[in-house]
């Protein structure tokens, strides 16, 4: 039986959808069009941790490149909550998450042009605790780490070059904000 592709689906500059979606790898071009996404910072409750990601060497879109915890997109009809979930598990292997909460809402971002791909997405960013062991999947992670949200912060100063373009972006407007303004 052959797996159907997994669907993006486009959205209007206020993130509402506009009733089209596409397949996300073929969708992903120099010319990329306005679509939904997700991006979430998972913390480790036990000691305030933020889990960091570097992002396979064989992706499409971005590879290498050190970024928030979990990236996605939400699939035709799918609540953001629940394509967190099902990206995390499988991504990093894991199920176990409390208050999946929306931090910035109407996150909105289009990337420069990188290895011939350009970002367009509407991405509410969330946030999300834990206290579960990641398993990451090879296919889409080639390492983590748990670091301070202050070694964080001097990993986007020191070494911007290895960083998603998204991460330093999000960065410019969580940093101010509650829990980060406390990390």
């Amino acid at each position: 039986m052959m797996k159907s592709p997994e669907l993006i689906v486009f959205v209007n500059e206020d993130g509402v959808p506009t009733g089209e979606t596409g397949p996300k790898l073929e969708s992903h071009t120099a010319y990329t069009r306005l679509h939904l996404a997700f991006s979430c910072y998972i913390f480790r409750r036990s000691d305030k941790k933020f889990l960091l990601t570097q992002r396979a060497l064989s992706k499409k879109v971005w590879p290498g490149v050190w970024t928030n915890s979990v990236c996605g997109h939400p699939q035709p009809g799918e609540a953001t909550v629940d394509a967190i979930r099902r990206r995390a598990a499988f991504e990093l292997g894991m199920h176990d998450f409390q208050d999946i909460t929306p931090i910035l809402p109407k996150y909105r971002y289009t990337t420069p042009e990188y290895n011939g791909i350009i970002e367009n997405e509407f991405c509410p960013v969330y946030l999300a605790y834990t206290n579960a062991e990641p398993e990451p999947n090879p296919d889409e992670v080639e390492a983590y780490q748990w670091v301070s949200w202050q070694d964080y912060k001097h990993l986007l100063a020191s070494k911007p070059d290895i960083m998603s373009y998204w991460a330093k972006d999000q960065y410019v407007q969580l940093k101010d904000l509650a829990p980060f303004d406390t990390l």
